[in-house]
């Protein structure tokens, strides 16, 4: 049986333990989704919290969930700037900084959960992750969760199923395609989608399955466009850490929380696809239509944003075709 202790104003501290008699050295862990709801991007952070905790080796973690320390965004910079040690960030939020990063949520990159895995190892993240290290963060666990489409009005299986409407896309690529469709973008983090909808200042949006159902979605929505077996969105959530943190720590608490880091990403692989059936059957429960794209249907899109999101980042980003194609060479 899990535990969550959690309040309102301040975040808990989990395991406040002691070792080798002294008081243990606590690191700070923010993330901007629900706590205690169990959201998986939560859960990975909490595992890691318990992990390091039950190691016994003068580390402790102290988790702000709810975006209650830093906003959304700003949660890389405090990073940056010493403020953060660790965080569960979704990576393409860096992209403004980093243009690279724009490719861990592109549209039809990512074929499935598998496919996600075995880009982990490849040469295309090994680079993503070089850019990272020459930041000041590190990578604790790797995570990539799929997402949908859904909107207030109709279902979105074509193209054309989204002229018109005021949408959220989670992302520079994402925004790209969806403008190439016709629709009008608004740019937030997946905190704001409720309100945004519930105000009239969005129609539609995209987002991963977990917010979807954490953010209470399917209270706002009329269709919901589940990834299936064509999903089109998935995007890179890692735990991560600030570089400088690390590297204060001991050979030991190091290893602990790698230790860790590797027991939240085994969870999370399995959590992500079962993020996915979960969202279906909440949203169905909630009256929502569910409906998922076929092939063609699917490829519509995908020819839309070689033209746009696909062809903006080759030709703009600093090794962004080089970059493009050793992702698109992973099988």
């Amino acid at each position: 049986m899990r535990t969550f202790l959690y309040s309102a104003a301040t975040a808990v501290l989990l395991g406040a333990g002691l070792a080798s008699g002294a008081a243990a050295e606590e690191l700070k862990a923010s993330h901007q989704w629900p706590g205690g709801t169990g959201d998986m991007r939560d859960e990975m952070v909490q595992i890691i919290a318990r992990e390091v905790n039950a190691a016994d080796v003068g580390l402790t973690i102290r988790v702000f969930p709810g975006a209650s320390l830093f906003k959304p965004k700003d949660q890389w910079n405090a990073m940056i700037k010493g403020q953060l040690d660790i965080t569960a960030f979704p990576l393409d939020y860096a992209g403004g900084k980093h243009p690279q990063f724009h490719l861990t949520l592109m549209p039809g990159l990512v074929k499935n959960h598998e496919h996600a895995r075995r880009l982990n190892d490849s040469a295309f993240m090994q680079e993503i992750k070089s850019i990272m290290d020459e930041a000041g963060v590190i990578v604790l666990a790797d995570t990539w969760l799929a997402g949908g489409f859904a909107s207030k009005n109709n279902c979105i299986l074509e193209p054309d199923d989204i002229k018109g409407q005021q949408t959220r896309a989670a992302g520079a690529a994402f925004e790209e395609m969806l403008a190439g469709a016709g629709a009008s973008i608004a740019s937030m983090p997946s905190s704001e989608i409720y309100t945004a909808m519930q105000t009239g200042v969005l129609d539609a949006t995209n987002t991963s399955s977990e917010s979807f159902v954490s953010y209470r979605l399917y209270e706002q929505l009329k269709c919901m466009t589940a990834p299936g077996e064509n999903a089109l969105w998935f995007m890179y959530e890692p735990i991560l850490m600030a570089k400088e943190s690390f590297e204060s720590l001991d050979e030991e608490q190091q290893q602990a929380l790698m230790a860790a880091g590797d027991k939240a990403e085994e969870f999370a692989f399995t959590a992500a696809k079962k993020a996915d059936a979960n969202m279906v059957e909440v949203f169905e429960k909630a009256g929502v239509e569910v409906v998922t794209m076929t092939p063609e249907q699917a490829q519509m899109w995908r020819d839309i944003a070689k033209e746009t999101s696909y062809k903006n980042f080759a030709e703009n980003v600093e090794g962004g075709r080089e970059l493009l194609d050793m992702a698109l060479s992973v099988e």
